[in-house]
């Protein structure tokens, strides 16, 4: 018997071998293939996606009429209702908490309790008289209806995570700012989808506007922006092993800020919140200096330098007020933003502020983003903190300023009484991570790959496929990965925690028992002469013939070492 052979009856009966080169046996290689039966996977992983009305101010619904651009099927929960052509809809209403579903000339189609599923092999599944960008809803997956409470339901979308980011993509960034580009922001929302959270309802993960991500459908597929996500698939951007938070915004101004001085602790509120050392604050161009003084943040402000943000219209902008519309718009907004907790003290609804004297800023961030300032009154003073507070309680017409990187020109008359405010500003969002804008011009004026653009933006980062435990448990022992590599290099990374000799991988197709050194913890191996331009999958499968309990951790890392990699 060959030793392949040999390793195999072994396995099945649980003994601990030596392993060989098993280079010599490719011809017995499909059996150890097949008896990989895969159990995870992460090319099957399932996004939740809660549909809003036009306006997405509301996601509870009366009713709805459901159609398919081709032939479809209506199952309630997992029994099957029937089938439709795509010249049929479904009108559904609620009764109480049962679902009516009737057709076109009104003839009840069902009355059950739900969910219905509404799914198809032909196409996709429309919402009638919802647009999403101009054009008809539609939406790959499944679409299921789900009763909350009496008289009301949840329209979900269920749909593949890969092609979740195809109506994600084209909806968050500008196709026409390049292939590289849309790389780069569709492993941003690969990150953000696929991160640990707080769901949005019980019902659903995320909701398809801007309170998650942007989330059109497949009407709004762009082809250039399908093929930076088929071209990213699989690929995350990590940190000590954790998906970082890939936070990006339209326009950064041209610096970039630390995470802790634009967001509070999502637990405690605390302001300034815990530092994320990926999300550290930094210029496009390294002649600038850090703007956390009034003298740099007004040289920088006031100016217009280089930039990988100047294509966007809110690089640079300006607003101004008279002193009684400045205190109009302050009084409309700030008992509001008072009820937050980073207004102090609290103003409460109904309680006017007396005569605004002047404003003045307290502290600032590393790009100049005010951090916290004071409205100074004729009776007292209000410390006002947090940028997106800032910008609420700022208003122009009602409308938020457009960021928190502004600077402040106080004009007053002969007797010193404040009679006009004109702030001087950049940048549009809260700043931190990647500018969307600065994207672009990275990818089509600088020829800067996706890699090289999520670098810049985010500190230390490693771009791999997602960390995954296997595990003895049978459940859990192996897990599948789909990747996409345009060199066709890649390391696995193992955390040998728990000192195993090996680790089972099928690799497009070739087995192969990777040895490890278990008198290290972190285990780099090169498997690029395994991989290939272009999609890969790789099987990892705990290994059977020992005794040890422990779990491994691994990923692939396809960006090619840097120096960080070792994190």
């Amino acid at each position: 018997m060959k030793r392949l052979g040999l390793l195999l009856l072994l396995l099945g009966l649980g003994v601990c071998p030596v392993i060989a080169d098993y280079s010599e046996n490719q011809a017995d290689i499909s059996n150890i293939i097949s008896a990989f039966k895969t159990q995870n996977t992460d090319s099957g992983k399932i996004v939740r996606v809660g549909i809003g009305n036009q306006s997405f101010s509301n996601y509870l619904w009366e009713q709805v009429s459901i159609y398919g651009t081709g032939e479809y099927e209506i199952y309630n929960n997992k029994t099957y209702i029937t089938t439709f052509d795509s010249n049929n809809e479904v009108n559904v209403k609620m009764v109480g908490k049962i679902f009516v579903l009737t057709d076109s000339e009104d003839n009840v189609i069902a009355k059950v309790s739900g969910p219905i599923i509404f799914k198809t092999d032909y196409g996709f599944i429309g919402i009638k008289d919802l647009k999403r960008a101009g054009k008809d809803a539609v939406y790959r997956g499944q679409v299921e209806l789900i009763c909350p409470k009496e008289g009301y339901f949840h329209i979900v979308n269920s749909i593949n995570v890969e092609e979740y980011l195809k109506g994600v993509v084209p909806n968050e960034m500008p196709v026409h700012f390049g292939l590289e580009a849309l790389k780069a922001q569709a492993v941003a929302a690969r990150n953000y989808v696929l991160s640990p959270r707080v769901k949005a309802n019980s019902n659903y993960d995320v909701v398809d506007s801007v309170a998650s991500q942007v989330y059109f459908g497949a009407n709004t597929e762009k082809d250039l922006s399908n093929k930076a996500v088929e071209q990213t698939k699989g690929i995350v951007a990590i940190y000590d092993w954790d998906l970082i938070l890939a936070l990006y915004s339209s326009t950064a101004g041209g610096y970039t800020e630390n995470y802790e001085n634009a967001f509070s602790d999502p637990k405690t509120k605390a302001f300034p919140s815990k530092p994320k050392p990926y999300l550290t604050g930094v210029p496009d161009y390294e002649d600038f200096g850090i703007l956390n003084n009034e003298e740099d943040a007004e040289k920088f402000y006031t100016s217009k330098p280089k930039s990988f943000d100047n294509k966007s219209s809110y690089y640079r902008w300006e607003r101004e007020w008279t002193q009684e519309e400045l205190q109009n718009e302050v009084q409309n907004h700030i008992a509001a933003q008072s009820a937050a907790g980073f207004v102090h003290p609290v103003v409460n609804k109904g309680e006017i502020i007396d005569k605004i004297t002047g404003l003045k800023v307290i502290r600032r961030g590393v790009s100049g983003k005010i951090m916290q300032m004071e409205i100074r009154t004729e009776s007292g003073n209000y410390i006002v903190e947090k940028e997106l507070v800032i910008r609420r309680l700022f208003t122009v017409a009602g409308k938020a300023l457009p960021s928190a990187n502004f600077v402040i020109k106080e004009e007053r008359d002969d007797d010193g009484n404040l009679t006009k405010i004109k702030i001087y500003g950049g940048g549009y969002g809260h700043g931190v991570g990647m500018s969307q804008y600065g994207a672009g011009y990275m990818a089509t004026h600088l020829n800067k790959s996706y890699e090289d653009i999520l670098n810049h933006y985010y500190k230390d980062i490693i771009l791999s496929t997602e960390p995954v435990t296997i595990t003895p448990n049978p459940a859990k022992n192996q897990i599948s990965q789909s990747f996409y590599t345009k060199s066709g290099n890649g390391i696995l990374v193992v955390d040998n925690k728990s000192r195993l000799d090996y680790v089972d991988l099928i690799i497009n197709g070739i087995y192969e028992a990777v040895k490890l050194n278990k008198n290290e913890r972190i285990n780099r191996i090169d498997l690029s002469q395994y991989l290939q331009n272009g999609l890969n999958t790789v099987t990892f499968k705990y290994p059977s013939y020992t005794n040890t309990i422990g779990g491994l951790r691994l990923y692939i890392e396809i960006a090619g070492q840097n120096d960080n990699s070792n994190r």
